[in-house]
């Protein structure tokens, strides 16, 4: 999401070669100008940037530390807008959110990834088709909602989105629902019908917040649309759709200082999974190369059972690891979203992301002949993996519908996950985890090698 950015900070600072040295800071501030504008940040906002940047640089004494925090402390500066980060509860349930946002910006499906971060946080979530605009929209939200297991309002027989709404509403009240997602209508450009109808629709349900989904594909367009959103209706917050395909990343600094009002949200894949919190400390480490453990700690606890994760640890240190577990295991990892953004913070990977073939660990080939197999297996075979042998790979083969080379590799796959999950124990810390990665070759999706 941050590559350009990232490296083009690096170029800048690489700039300042001696202390005091007023013309590398020129050259320094000249490169980062580029970069920015480069990376679609607005005019405005890059002018800003730089200028600050320069002026704390010579305050602090010109030099590559000084012009290291003075670029991160704009940088949080520009990306802290006035207003909520995150999800904030109101204090009587439910939560009320409108989600609004033009056709094609991933609104439905950030509406039923906000549902699902929520739900992973032991919230009672009620989701609303009250899209009668877009014909797939209704059926697109059921579909999500059955996916992820949350409860959807929606009622065919209306064509009056704010009937909808309400009635939702009055559901979600008497269901004792922690929060309310209305996914409201879109088009495909600004217009004063759709202005009109999400008005009608807030006026009647008087919403806790707004969310704005805006497409970060769309660079300036972007900036713009949400101004005018917040200058309609007005807008609490902005999620951005499609980060993980933007990799200049410009528009998150674009729309914090221009439209000047909080990003509240990231998508950082196509999966359920892949919405991260906008916190703008942390999205500067990213920035800077130096990766996100809290928000990566905070992603894993939501997903893993620590009483769970003690068992297995203890099971792999004692050499118990079974089939059972391994698919215990990957099936914990598929929550967790795409595989890039969990590399992208983790310090010192984070630069890796960009290698990585995005890991579908729920519906690739690979897992899918994983469940086949183990599916096929007695349960004295799934406890006791020493116990496989030719005859019982020919029974495993015909239940899975596997070749016995499919069969093998699969085995093989095994043997190196349990090697790795024993030696990542045993050493621990990041260097355990680098020695993890360097040997994922041969599991699904495989892995570059980490750089010596």
């Amino acid at each position: 999401m941050f590559d350009v950015l990232t490296g083009s900070f690096k170029n800048a600072i690489n700039k300042i070669r001696f202390k005091d040295d007023i013309n590398s800071l020129k050259k320094a501030t000249a490169e980062l100008k580029k970069s920015l504008l480069k990376a679609d940040v607005h005019h405005k906002t890059t002018k800003d940037l730089v200028y600050n940047i320069e002026i704390s640089t010579k305050q602090l004494g010109i030099g590559q530390d000084s012009f290291l925090k003075s670029l991160q402390k704009e940088l949080t500066h520009v990306l802290t807008a006035v207003g909520n980060q995150g999800f904030v509860f109101s204090n009587t349930p439910p939560t009320v959110i409108l989600m609004t946002g033009l056709q094609g910006s991933g609104k439905t499906t950030t509406t039923g990834k906000l549902a699902n971060y929520l739900k992973l946080r032991k919230k009672k979530v009620l989701v609303v088709a009250c899209d009668l605009q877009r014909l797939a929209a209704v059926e697109q939200l059921k579909q999500i909602a059955a996916q992820i297991d949350v409860d959807i309002y929606f009622d065919d027989n209306e064509k009056d989105p704010i009937k909808i709404a309400t009635a939702a509403k009055q559901k979600a009240i008497a269901g004792l629902y922690d929060v309310l997602l209305i996914d409201t209508a879109g088009r495909l450009a600004i217009d004063e019908e759709l202005m009109k109808q999400l008005s009608d629709v807030k006026n009647a349900i008087n919403p806790n917040e707004i969310f704005y989904v805006a497409d970060a594909l769309t660079g300036h367009d972007a900036t713009r649309t949400a101004t005018t959103f917040k200058e309609k209706i007005g807008i609490d917050g902005v999620i951005l759709s499609k980060f993980d395909g933007d990799t200049n990343g410009g528009v998150a600094l674009s729309i914090a200082h221009q439209v000047q009002v909080p990003l509240r949200f990231i998508g950082t894949g196509e999966k359920m999974p892949d919405l991260e919190v906008f916190i703008p400390d942390r999205i500067v480490s990213r920035l800077m190369g130096a990766g996100d453990i809290e928000g990566l700690a905070e992603k894993t606890s939501a997903i893993i059972d620590e009483k769970k994760a003690k068992e297995v640890s203890k099971k792999i240190k004692k050499g118990d690891f079974n089939y059972n577990d391994f698919l215990e295991q990957l099936n914990m990892m598929s929550k967790l979203g795409s595989m890039k953004s969990i590399i992208s913070m983790i310090p010192g990977l984070n630069q890796m992301a960009g290698q990585l073939k995005d890991m579908d660990l729920e519906n690739s080939s690979e897992i899918v002949r994983i469940k086949a197999l183990i599916g096929s297996m007695t349960p004295k075979e799934r406890e006791n993996p020493d116990l496989m042998n030719p005859s019982r790979k020919k029974r495993i083969s015909k239940g899975s519908g596997l070749s016995e080379v499919q069969i093998n590799k699969v085995l093989k796959q095994f043997k190196n996950a349990s090697k790795m999950a024993k030696k990542l124990s045993s050493k621990g810390g990041m260097k355990g985890l680098q020695n993890m990665m360097s040997q994922m070759q041969g599991m699904p999706g495989g892995m570059p090698k980490l750089p010596r």
